[in-house]
């Protein structure tokens, strides 16, 4: 770290500046008694949404892996408040002001704390089959059942970080250089018949 540090004269990254400045806590769940194409729906459900809604999300979900996501979900949210210090904009004032923005994907949200916890990334991993069972079939046959197991991984951020990406792309599109004709000018260098 410290020959990179030299190498760098000290300077940071811009990665390395932003992990410095935003909260960011990343919460893997035990392996859950489901397949992967199963969670990957309830993943899917989950990313993009703030941590409360999606607990509520989970909740009301005919899911059967939903209740042992929710409980990851909730674990999750109590790690980052206790070891990140997330989500504590009302007990330590620094909720900052309402902003409007809109998402990558285009759906418009109105953020009135800015230090409220929202779940940026949800993916599945595949875990190690459990016991085999047998499946008897026809023909004196017997199959193999394979229990799956999946655990579900989640980051969780501050809306700070969405405002910040929206005024980015804000700036980006601003910054814009407008399309212009090209000037009319004749033409040069040309032949009216090919040359071969």
């Amino acid at each position: 770290m410290v020959i990179k540090s030299v190498r760098k004269r000290g300077r940071l990254s811009k990665t390395e500046r932003l992990q410095q400045t935003e909260r960011r806590f990343l919460g893997k769940s035990p392996m859950i008694k489901t397949s992967v194409k199963k969670m990957t729906k309830l993943a899917h459900q989950i990313a993009g949404k703030t941590i409360d809604d999606a607990i509520v999300q989970m909740r009301f979900s005919k899911k059967k892996a939903a209740i042992d996501v929710r409980k990851h979900l909730e674990y999750a949210r109590d790690r980052a408040i206790t070891e990140r210090g997330m989500g504590l904009g009302e007990v330590e004032d620094r909720k900052g002001e309402e902003v409007k923005i809109e998402t990558k994907d285009g759906k418009r949200l109105h953020i009135t704390d800015q230090t409220q916890i929202y779940i940026d990334q949800a993916w599945v991993n595949r875990g190690p089959y459990g016991s085999a069972g047998i499946d008897y079939r026809a023909r004196g046959r017997a199959y193999l059942l394979r229990e799956p197991k999946t655990s579900v991984s989640v980051v969780l951020k501050e809306e700070a970080t969405r405002v910040r990406l929206h005024e980015e792309r804000e700036q980006k599109r601003k910054n814009r250089k407008v399309w212009t004709q090209l000037p009319d000018r004749p033409i040069t260098a040309q032949r009216q018949y090919y040359c071969w």
